[in-house]
């Protein structure tokens, strides 16, 4: 562990006790979280991830200006047979690109509304790279974007590699209007350590920790006027690192590839009273 532990202990201790105060103190029975759905990503160097879990988003842009085209290529997204999953970004031409990554989801095998979504994750890091695990409103083929709501568990942008970001997009605010609040490590980079990024849902609060201690909560009025709270139907899981868009910038000399975030696991729960 970094020297800087001691600080962090303090600081997470501080966002506890603040959170704490913040709890609903209307006497309600608090939930206990049973696991539904998980991925811990076992399996053999150079194998793509559970094909019945997982489905790629083959493309660009996505409407954010990436830079990269997401393919289903192992050298993008595959296992690295020490219990992780590895989702690369690469400098290359392919396909009048310059650069390929990964970007999978859950749609069609796993979406849930409400509960605790986690996944343990480290960072890649440089600037204009712009990784995510993020959920999207499963009826975003009906209605589209913003109207499904979407819920920004975690994005970072990697030449600020100490802050993470969780984000509200929905109707009213969304893009660069979003909901959004963030979180800083002092005197260390979430590239350096693995790190639990989650958040716990439910009917009227959604609330954003970082290795299990509270940090954020969003509930609907703190949206703008105008502002629709849409996080009552099921959403999926989405994985990806970008390469540069509006949120982070192009890459630049500093930029050095490949760059490749880690996941541990996912999981998600489902609560109970």
């Amino acid at each position: 562990m970094t020297a800087s532990l001691p600080m962090r202990r303090l600081v997470l201790t501080l966002v506890t006790i603040v959170a704490a105060s913040c709890r609903d103190t209307s006497g309600q029975e608090r939930l206990e979280w049973k696991l539904v759905w998980q991925d811990e990503f076992e399996g053999p160097a150079g194998q793509s991830p559970d094909s019945n879990r997982w489905r790629f988003d083959i493309g660009e842009d996505w409407g954010n200006a990436q830079l990269e085209y997401d393919t289903n290529h192992t050298e993008n997204v595959s296992l690295d047979g020490d219990g992780h999953l590895a989702i690369t970004a690469r400098r290359e031409s392919y396909r009048g690109r310059d650069y390929t990554s990964g970007r999978i989801n859950t749609r069609g095998f796993f979406e849930q509304a409400r509960g605790r979504f986690e996944a343990r994750i480290r960072l890649p890091v440089g600037q204009g790279i712009w990784p995510a695990f993020w959920l999207l409103g499963g009826n975003f083929g009906e209605v589209g974007w913003p109207a499904c709501g979407e819920i920004d568990i975690m994005e970072y942008r990697g030449q600020e590699p100490s802050i993470v970001h969780g984000s509200l997009h929905g109707p009213g605010y969304f893009g660069g209007s979003a909901v959004t609040g963030r979180f800083a490590l002092p005197d260390e980079g979430f590239n350096e350590d693995f790190h639990i990024f989650g958040v716990e849902w439910d009917a009227d609060r959604i609330t954003w920790t970082i290795d299990e201690v509270p940090y954020q909560f969003i509930a609907p009025r703190d949206l703008p006027r105008g502002g629709r709270w849409v996080f009552d139907h099921p959403f999926f899981i989405i994985l990806n690192v970008a390469v540069g868009g509006h949120f982070v910038g192009p890459p630049d000399a500093s930029t050095s590839f490949p760059q490749t975030m880690l996941v541990d696991w996912v999981r998600v729960y489902r609560g109970e009273p």
